[in-house]
């Protein structure tokens, strides 16, 4: 099969093994894809993977062990735990020490023409629902972790720093509990898509130092710490979204000062993020930059690592 491998370098080869599917996973053939900022983190050394890239994805299933997921179009939670450690047993999978994760840890990804996940890892898309909506879904679930983990009154005052796309759904998702937000950022072209939704955006510079009651760092730069840092009120909540390979020099005092809440934040639900895409509650169309076929991947890659680019999406099928 086809594949976007990830050895030290990236290359697409045409003569990757196509996965053997054991009992209780499901082979899925991968309809569209989705390059997520990780990606070009683990190509700058990130979590030290190399294999297939990619956790971004719809596709339709084509062997499982029930055959009435067979055919169905899915998206699918990237964590794959080992269901018997203490962890798992307290509920706590996602941070299971003997996980894979698709396309991230010990387990090839979503740039391909096939994968492999559990059954019980996928998600049936609504048919309302269209493939360009859908392969948003993991990035929206990890928007929908946030109010899993925080509470928003709507007398808060909430910051999203990051215009990204992960920035933009993290707004649209927090300004459904009605407090007064605002996503912060730099690029004036991302800044207006985001005001175009409906939402309040700044510069960092327009924003009065410890004003905010809640910051959300989706910068996905290690920079972007000392920024949220800088907005947060005493005994506000600072919400950390970003994966960095970079590794950075943080000064705790003002954390211990101030007594900040530091909130670490991940993978999150896919049941409401993909209740929101049914619903058109969020809208993800206008962070598409391009819709690639696969045989471009390399130079697909090498766009949504540009700085200022929005999501570049691998059209599997294309050509087909």
């Amino acid at each position: 099969m086809k594949a976007l491998v990830f050895d030290g370098h990236l290359t697409l080869r045409s003569d990757y093994p196509t996965p053997v599917r054991p009992p209780g996973e499901a082979l899925v053939r991968v309809r569209l894809a989705g390059i997520c900022n990780t990606d070009l983190e683990i190509v700058r050394g990130y979590m030290g993977f190399k294999g297939v890239l990619g956790h971004e994805f719809v596709g339709e299933v084509v062997e499982a062990d029930d055959p009435t997921w067979r055919g169905k179009r899915v998206v699918g939670e990237i964590n794959c735990p080992c269901g018997t450690c203490e962890l798992c047993q307290r509920g706590l999978g996602r941070h299971c020490p003997d996980r894979t994760v698709l396309g991230i840890q010990g387990r090839d990804g979503a740039f391909a023409d096939f994968l492999l996940l559990p059954l019980k890892n996928l998600h049936a898309v609504p048919d309302s629902v269209p493939d360009e909506d859908a392969v948003f879904t993991e990035l929206l679930a990890a928007a929908f972790e946030i109010p899993e983990q925080v509470s928003l009154r709507p007398s808060d005052r909430a910051a999203v720093l990051g215009d990204g796309k992960l920035g933009a759904l993290v707004a649209q998702v927090l300004a459904q509990s009605g407090c007064d937000l605002v996503v912060v950022g730099l690029d004036e072209g991302k800044l207006a898509r985001i005001r175009a939704l409906g939402l309040a955006v700044a510069r960092p510079e327009e924003i009065k130092a410890r004003c905010m009651d809640l910051v959300v760092d989706a910068t996905g730069s290690s920079r972007g710490f000392e920024g949220a840092l800088r907005m947060l009120r005493p005994k506000g909540t600072l919400v950390l979204k970003s994966t960095v390979a970079e590794r950075s020099q943080l000064h705790l005092a003002p954390l211990v000062v101030d007594e900040i809440t530091v909130v670490g934040s991940r993978c999150g639900p896919f049941e409401p993020a993909l209740r929101a895409l049914e619903r058109r509650a969020v809208r993800v169309g206008p962070f598409i930059e391009d819709r690639v076929p696969f045989d471009r991947a390399e130079a697909a890659f090498e766009r949504a690592s540009k700085p200022g680019s929005l999501k570049v999406l691998l059209d599997m099928r294309a050509g087909d």
